[in-house]
């Protein structure tokens, strides 16, 4: 089984600067559900690992999250995909948690409920802290120059990480998802 870990704002949906705090404004960004789809037709398993302390600071409640996540899930199932799981860290950023990304909280929580190793798992994000976690736990880290992309490459190629370096870069999810399918069909 394949997993391929997905973050949610910024490479799935639009990130507008106040942040998704309902149903109504989480908006897919182009292609980004059908490529999903895509990738869930062709056999991999689609995990949403996304931090959301818009909970902890109170903008949105769990069942406003379970509505953009039922959303989400709707679209792509629409489109003939289907996700496996979501996990979330409904954590603020000074809570000290180990699900935060970088943290690989998340991560950890996923290879138990699969019951699987992430190691060698392509896993995509928008910002540092998405690449930052994947390298951590042995994923292969994805960028996408969507939601903040376009600024964490500028920052890694003003500032280089070496161990960064092995990070692939895709214009968004569908160009990933296009390059991921060619390699494997």
């Amino acid at each position: 089984m394949s997993v391929i870990v997905l973050d949610r704002d910024g490479v799935i949906n639009c990130e507008p600067a106040e942040g998704v705090t309902s149903a109504d404004a989480w908006q897919p960004l182009p292609g980004s559900i059908e490529a999903m789809a895509a990738l869930s037709q062709a056999g991999y398993q689609l995990v949403i690992a996304t931090n959301q302390p818009g909970l902890a600071h109170g903008l949105f409640d769990l069942d406003d999250l379970e509505a953009m996540h039922a959303k989400m899930r709707g679209l792509v199932e629409d489109a003939g995909g289907e996700i496996a799981a979501i996990f979330y860290c409904p954590h603020g950023p000074d809570d000290g948690c180990r699900c935060r990304k970088p943290e690989t909280g998340l991560l950890d929580a996923i290879e138990a409920e699969f019951d699987t190793s992430l190691h060698d798992s392509y896993f995509v994000g928008d910002r540092l802290r998405d690449l930052q976690a994947a390298v951590a736990k042995g994923c292969k880290p994805v960028l996408v120059r969507t939601g903040h992309g376009s600024e964490t490459l500028e920052s890694l190629l003003s500032a280089p990480d070496p161990a960064l370096a092995v990070t692939a870069v895709f214009d968004d999810l569908a160009h990933f998802s296009s390059f991921l399918l060619q390699q494997h069909h």
